[in-house]
């Protein structure tokens, strides 16, 4: 093997020997020697396996390395950067170079004959193409292979048994699978069959660590928010009415033999506590349970006992729950009952469901094709955002804009339904009708915009005359054979003379030297594997959703550009909401669903995933109201322009874990809340005084200097002032931090201050009738789960941050594992009471002797003879309630941090009699939302 040109090669990531580390780790096992390694898009997957490929073959001449890649632009890529470090690389099938690159497809070839006369049972590798099978032996009989397997995620979803077969048959060969795929991502089978041939993950690393390392640009991901064209929203109005007037229908008096309302109570309402508790039927239905929780929320449906309203439950049924619901009353009593009545509400309900994209047959309603999403997902409301981002970023950045427009398809390939005549077209949402509306604005035609796609190559002719130009200057030849063909409308073909193999290079060249701005694409040809350093703008008029296309879609505009050092990317993606519709909320959903396991970085600097880091208050179950649609936009506008600003955020070359911590965000109500102007971090202190059965008690000794309530031993511990943390729980009451400085004063000097030692100790027990500080029900949390062996870390690795406005964030900074079981455990530790395996007690409501304190002895004495005259009870989270043990270990964390109480199992006479009469009931008031947050 030739030494490569060292000159021409970079130095290897971080990332990049940290991967090549685990992988030789990984090849060390002779009986396993595969390895499953994850990078994301720009962080140098090539790089890696070839050299991890070079090594193989310096060590071992004899041996031989194939490559196989999921088409032929990324195979190219292999084997251009092969011959950069040296390596003998060709695509030639007879593998007789040391490294041979292929495509997937090259291997399966399949014979259709064979196809149609196998079962399910039969080899995969028997139905292939003669051609196939020759490879497949060629591969097979390679006595010392080495085989990557790029994008591996390709093999799983269409050739995962051949891929099984190919492993199976080359035995003990050094096998590694690249890919940008997050596992979590995989579905079932495929995540089955990964844990089958390649075991565990050896190497991951996530898109916001290569940001942080430098090696991805620093970037935003923003939304712009459109409704649909007056057309559009006037036919979806007319396709809402029959379902409106259904929902309508359902309140009136005899509608059905069981009214719709009527049923819901049964079903929900009614047999909680009665038959079964709350937690039982929502584990046994999830999905009616929430939709029942979000009739609650619309005042449709009285609260069951024990249910409690997450944020997902927090805004109006969808279309969705309506139908399931419904579903559930059809299939349950309607459809069964010979009443006359029934039998016209399900006719009803049958001429109803195909509006919001259902239909009803025997086994119940199920999913159908639905016109709605297609005019929310193609409307031509899309192309003319497209139009007001490409605008704004071009006036924010100049000539360093270069704006990809990524579309699922060329050209529409179905044809319109006829309900949609006069609606839409077939263009629509299509990458034809995207450049069409691009050259019919001056603020975008001037950008010279340009379509590429695998069949072909199309502009305003006088843009594509430049383009022939611009390729005769690097293949003269070519050129000469390229015809500008034009046509009535503003756009212009280049498509003779060459093929999508060749001109995509062109192309791309011809964009990033900036003679067009504008780009626009599929994600088929501008996604995977092609590379335009200079994209500083992504906007995704695409339909996908699964983490792999939201992946490979974001990798187009974070590649750094050696010719722009502060490059900051911006990711649009246009959402298209109509509230004229119940199933208007389509494409906001698929936004949520773009956004699930994608990290951002949202206002306040934390990289979390989901929408809330496009902007804190998107919820990831409603769109916001359109009325702030206008508002939002230009939100994102401003925040797009200040790349500065986005790039000071992400913190570039700062030390980082690379880990995703469960979060839990907590808001109590608003009267408890003090706005804040900045972050305040809080530091969980036990209190100084608890209450017991038998009084008040310490573990500590009474200072000689003051008398110290928790909120002043937690702004010691913090570093701030009292007032600064006077805030949610630890507001006290009227005048305690007033009188606590005076107080303090008084004991050092020795003067008597009967009325302040009397105020305070009232204050001390006033406390403990109050609900208990969140901090110390999180340590208690905490510190009960490590006891238990459950998480690593305890209360010590608790960080807790009061955001502006009041808002608590609660993370336990242990291992991935332990964030989340602490977030679940703590989450349910200060939610309602609903039917728990063990109740968790204070005491409460204790009072002083009437007569005057004047010592500090004396203050002492009389809180001890405090006797406690109630007891408040509350839900030990059921990770903890599993068994009498663990619950153990959380009563004496909650003894210790929040104060003195009993344990109590729910199976018992007593417990459950308690459960029974506090089962609902609510102390902390508190709106949780949990949230990954990245660090």
């Amino acid at each position: 093997m030739p030494d490569p040109d060292t000159s021409a090669v970079p130095p290897l990531r971080i990332h990049q020997r940290e991967a090549l580390d685990a992988l030789a780790r990984a090849w060390d096992d002779a009986d396993h020697p595969r390895a499953w390694v994850v990078l994301p898009p720009g962080a140098g997957k090539t790089r890696v396996g070839l050299e991890a490929v070079a090594g193989e073959l310096r060590a071992h001449p004899d041996r031989r390395a194939v490559v196989l890649a999921p088409n032929t632009a990324i195979q190219a890529q292999w084997i251009a950067e092969a011959r950069t470090l040296g390596l003998d690389a060709s695509d030639d099938k007879s593998l007789t170079s040391p490294l041979t690159c292929l495509t997937y497809q090259s291997l399966a070839v399949f014979d259709s004959e064979a196809a149609d006369d196998v079962d399910s049972t039969t080899a995969v590798v028997d139905r292939l193409h003669p051609n196939g099978v020759a490879l497949f032996e060629r591969v097979r009989a390679q006595p010392r292979l080495v085989l990557v397997l790029d994008e591996c995620h390709h093999l799983l979803e269409v050739w995962g048994r051949l891929l099984a077969e190919l492993l199976d048959a080359v035995g003990r060969a050094h096998v590694l699978a690249l890919t940008a795929t997050p596992p979590e991502s995989l579905a079932g089978e495929q995540r089955a069959l990964v844990d089958r041939l390649f075991g565990e993950i050896r190497y991951r690393v996530s898109v916001p660590a290569v940001v942080k390392e430098g090696h991805l640009a620093p970037f935003d991901e923003l939304v712009w928010l459109t409704t649909p064209t007056p057309t559009e929203e006037d036919w979806l109005t007319s396709e809402a009415l029959r379902f409106t007037g259904l929902t309508t229908l359902l309140t009136t008096p005899g509608f059905g033999s069981v009214g719709f309302y009527e049923w819901l109570t049964t079903r929900f309402v009614e047999p909680v506590p009665a038959t079964t508790t709350w937690a039982a039927l929502a584990e046994r239905e999830p999905d009616l349970c929430d939709a029942a929780l979000r009739m609650h929320h619309a005042g449709l449906l009285a609260l069951p006992a024990g249910a409690r309203l997450r944020e997902e439950h927090r805004h109006d049924p969808s279309a969705e729950d309506w139908v399931r619901l419904l579903g559930d009353w059809l299939l349950h009593h309607v459809a069964e009952s010979a009443d006359p009545a029934d039998a016209e509400v399900l006719a009803v309900v049958k001429a109803a469901l195909p509006s919001v994209g259902y239909q009803w047959t025997r086994r119940g309603v199920r999913r159908g094709r639905s016109t709605v999403d297609r005019v929310l997902a193609r409307s031509y409301a899309k192309p003319g955002a497209a139009v007001q981002i490409i605008a704004a970023e071009h006036a924010a950045i100049g000539e360093r804009a270069r704006v990809l427009v990524l579309c699922d398809h060329e050209r529409a390939a179905a044809t319109v339904p006829v309900s949609l005549d006069g609606v839409l077209d077939a263009e629509a949402g299509s990458a034809i009708a995207a450049l069409e509306a691009l050259l019919a604005d001056p603020s975008t035609a001037l950008l010279h915009p340009m379509l590429v796609t695998g069949s072909v190559v199309a502009a305003a002719e006088s843009t594509l005359r430049d383009l022939v130009a611009f390729v005769a200057d690097r293949d003269p030849d070519l050129a000469s054979r390229l015809r500008v063909e034009t046509s009535a409308g503003p756009v212009a073909t280049c498509t003779s003379g060459w093929t999508s193999r060749t001109w995509v290079t062109h192309v791309t060249a011809f964009f990033e030297s900036g003679r067009t701005q504008v780009l626009v694409g599929t994600r088929g040809l501008l996604g995977e594997g092609w590379n335009a350093r200079g994209v500083s703008t992504l906007i995704d008029l695409t339909t996908a959703t699964t983490l792999t296309a939201v992946v490979q879609t974001r990798g187009r505009a974070l590649r750094t550009d050696p010719t722009w050092p502060d490059k900051v990317a911006t990711n649009w993606t246009v959402v298209c909401v109509s509230e004229a519709h119940p199933k208007g909320d389509n494409d906001w959903s698929r936004l949520v669903r773009k956004h699930q396991g994608f990290h951002g970085i949202d206002a306040d600097g934390d990289i979390v995933d989901g929408v809330a880091h496009i902007d804190a208050s998107f919820s990831p179950y409603a769109p916001p109201p359109v009325a702030e649609f206008d508002g939002l936009n230009a939100r994102m506008l401003v925040a797009a322009a200040d790349r500065d600003t986005i790039r000071d955020a992400w913190e570039v070359g700062e030390p980082y874990q690379d880990v995703t911590l469960a979060s839990l965000r907590v808001r109590r109500p608003a009267a408890d809340v003090a706005p804040l102007d900045e972050v305040v971090t809080l530091t969980p202190v036990p209190p100084t005084w608890r209450l017991t059965s038998d009084g008040m008690t310490t573990d500590a000794p009474v200072p000689e200097t003051s008398w110290r309530t928790p909120l002043a031993l937690a702004a010691a511990s913090a570093g701030v002032g009292a007032a600064s943390l006077a805030v949610g729980d630890w507001a006290l009451v009227a005048g305690a931090v007033g009188g606590l400085a005076t107080l303090g004063q008084g004991a050092v000097t020795g003067r008597s201050h009967a009325d302040d030692l009397t105020s305070w100790a009232r204050e001390q027990l006033a406390l403990t009738s109050a609900v208990p500080p969140l901090e110390a029900v999180a340590a208690a949390v905490a510190d009960g789960l490590a006891a238990a062996g459950l998480t690593s870390v305890g209360a010590s690795a608790l960080a807790v941050d009061v955001h502006p406005g009041g808002e608590y964030r609660f993370r336990l900074a242990g291992t991935e594992e332990d964030a989340e079981v602490f977030a679940t455990a703590f989450d349910e530790a200060i939610g309602p009471v609903g039917v728990p395996r063990y109740l968790v007690s204070r005491y409460t409501g204790a009072e002083l002797a009437d007569a005057p304190i004047r010592t500090r002895s004396g203050a002492r004495k009389a809180l001890q003879a405090a006797r406690a005259t109630g007891e408040a009870w509350h839900p030990v989270p059921a990770v903890l309630g599993r068994n009498a043990t663990n619950a153990g270990h959380y009563l004496r964390s909650w003894n210790a941090w929040v104060g003195g109480g009993r344990l109590l199992a729910a199976a018992k006479p007593e417990g459950a009699g308690i459960v029974a009469a506090v089962s609902g009931e609510d102390p902390f008031a508190a709106t949780t939302v949990m949230r990954r947050h990245w660090s």
